[in-house]
């Protein structure tokens, strides 16, 4: 690979958009019929070798079947346990209702049924799709997922994996403190474990962050944070380190651990009981 972090080409946003589109279609599926997750897991994606893929799911039948974004054929895949597999090409300019609507057929192909969040992926806008610019995301997604499993590899306490949310289409991960917070809503008292989350939003002006929640303000901003990072209070609260200042460095894989290390570091001891 040329760039661990390979600079986001300038048209990137048009096939950025058609891959987030098409992640909230696919993830139509676990939705529905995959194993529910008290954290939500089973809604996300995950990085593999080829692509983005779905939790497994049960077919009535029996076996598996999952889905799968495959950033190398760029096409979406439904595969089941017996090797048959289908294809949709995500060249074709499918609208996001059209690749949800294609999904759900092929799930009923495979006996499943029920209930689906549409409006989760009905969307009616022309999509564009450039299998190169496609392809720079997944190197760039492919190696921040390895850092960032690197990074959890190295802590203590519980922590998550790393998994692609197709509500935000960002790549993210947590580590869980051991501190609560306790609120009474209508009367009713809940509890909120706090928790770091690290990831990376490839959006408009690409970015990583790492976000302590609980947010102590005073105490997290006396600390100043690595290789150009900031602390972020507008509009959400943590940390902010844009892509751009990594994208082509060849220490781009070393700073963007200290960066995650280093939040790490500062967050923690407020989120320890």
């Amino acid at each position: 690979m040329a760039d661990f972090l390979p600079p986001l080409p300038e048209n990137f946003e048009p096939t950025r958009a058609t891959l987030h589109a098409y992640a909230h279609a696919v993830g139509a599926i676990p939705r529905a019929h995959a194993v529910a997750h008290s954290k939500w897991w089973h809604l996300s994606l995950k990085v593999r070798p080829r692509g983005l893929v779905t939790d497994t799911v049960s077919l009535p039948g029996g076996g598996l079947a999952d889905v799968s974004m495959d950033l190398r054929s760029h096409e979406v895949v439904v595969s089941s346990f017996d090797g048959a597999e289908t294809r949709i090409p995500m060249t074709d300019g499918l609208t996001g209702t059209e690749m949800g609507d294609r999904l759900i057929e092929l799930a009923a192909g495979l006996g499943l049924t029920g209930e689906y969040n549409r409006e989760k992926f009905e969307n009616d806008e022309p999509r564009e799709y450039d299998p190169a610019v496609a392809a720079t995301y997944f190197e760039a997604a492919a190696n921040v997922s390895h850092i960032f499993n690197h990074h959890l590899q190295s802590l203590d306490g519980e922590v998550g994996q790393v998994q692609l949310w197709p509500h935000n289409f960002d790549l993210a991960c947590e580590w869980f403190g051991t501190r609560v917070e306790t609120y009474e809503e209508g009367g009713e008292v809940t509890e909120h474990p706090s928790q770091l989350n690290l990831g990376f939003y490839p959006a408009g002006r690409a970015y990583f962050y790492s976000n302590p929640w609980p947010f102590e303000r005073e105490e997290l901003m006396a600390n100043d944070l690595p290789h150009g990072a900031e602390w972020h209070t507008e509009g959400w609260e943590g940390s902010i380190l844009y892509y751009d200042q990594l994208a082509g460095d060849p220490d781009a894989a070393t700073k963007l651990a200290e960066f995650a290390r280093a939040v790490f570091d500062i967050a923690s001891p407020t989120l320890t009981a």
